[in-house]
């Protein structure tokens, strides 16, 4: 490539340089700031071609991988090598990442594998519908489906033990995971769960979509981090929630949930970056899960960490690393105690 074409399209802002975790510079700098930001351009559907998040290692082999269809959409579930437990699988319900924009069934395959070898369970990738064609609500639409498909479906289908079921996600995803926690903790939900779910793991989540980097907002203190800055955030907020009216409802910003059914949600871990324009949310979110009296609820802050930081797993970035392993061991731990 000439030098004329190698033109930095997002530089790392210098006051924040010495704060980040230094394999992530290097990374930012030698790959990362050469791609041209998408909410810099017009849009177009193929942009989602590209990956949403360079650096990631390859997915780990499971025993089996399927595909099912929802009504508008599909999922697909990886199951781990060796034998069910006698009452059947634990299950993880897994949302993408991509600011309800960009990511597909198979974008963060990655952590799907990791979590279903290292924690023995299956995990289901729900290929919910994105924006800007599908607005709020639609994927928490398709993600409440994917739920009625596992308790439905699941014994069936993938041998799933119905008593075992854990969702989570990673940044638009954690958000739908940490709504879609709260719709089931509605006694209206259908069809009834046996038992409530057992776990939410939830990866540098959307909490707060009225969240801004003005003087005392949310992201003030890190709105010069890379990656996803406050411009790229608001782009994909305007994608999938271009009505302010909706941005205050529980199933846009579920820390607007009523306290009452917060504290029928199950345990969390939140894992967050230091540096994420979207740590203080999510900080926030577990501090208020902790208030509503959920038992067990742990915030792991990854130090320099910036957003983007789960899909960058690879030995260029080893805190990626360090959060899938610690995701993993969560989830394990809680589908043993359950």
């Amino acid at each position: 490539m000439s030098a004329t074409e190698k033109v930095p399209k997002q530089p790392l802002h210098p006051t924040i340089i010495s704060r980040l975790d230094l394999e992530y510079v290097k990374f930012h700098e030698e790959v990362l700031q050469y791609i041209t930001p998408p909410h810099t351009l017009s849009w177009d559907p193929a942009l989602r071609n590209a990956p949403a998040v360079p650096g990631s290692t390859e997915p780990l082999e499971v025993h089996k991988t399927q595909d099912f269809n929802l009504t508008h959409t599909d999922m697909r579930a990886f199951t781990p090598e060796g034998e069910a437990p006698s009452a059947g699988w634990p299950v993880f319900i897994f949302f993408h990442g991509g600011g309800w924009t960009f990511g597909t069934i198979g974008s963060e395959a990655t952590f799907a594998t990791n979590m279903s070898v290292r924690a023995k369970c299956i995990v289901i990738s729900v290929n919910y519908r994105l924006a800007p064609e599908h607005k709020y609500p639609i994927a928490v639409e398709d993600a409440v489906e994917s739920l009625q498909w596992v308790l439905r479906n699941g014994k069936t289908e993938l041998n799933i033990d119905t008593a075992k079921i854990a969702v989570g996600g990673s940044s638009s995803g954690g958000n739908l995971a940490a709504i879609l926690a709260l719709k089931a903790a509605e006694p209206s939900f259908t069809p009834p769960l046996p038992s409530p779910l057992v776990f939410q793991l939830l990866v540098v989540p959307v909490t707060d979509n009225t969240a801004t980097d003005s003087p005392g907002g949310l992201w003030e203190e890190n709105k010069h981090t890379p990656w996803l800055s406050p411009a790229r955030m608001n782009w994909f907020k305007d994608n999938y929630l271009p009505n302010k009216e909706d941005w205050t409802k529980w199933t846009a910003s579920p820390i607007f949930a009523p306290a009452e059914l917060l504290a029928k949600t199950p345990n969390a871990w939140i894992g967050l970056g230091e540096l994420d324009i979207l740590k203080g949310e999510g900080v926030k979110y577990g501090e208020k899960l902790k208030e509503v009296g959920v038992k067990e609820v742990e915030i792991v802050i990854y130090k320099g960490g910036p957003h983007p930081i789960m899909a960058m797993d690879g030995a260029a970035v080893k805190l990626g690393a360090k959060l899938i392993t610690d995701a993993a061991t969560a989830l394990n731990k809680a589908f043993n105690a359950a």
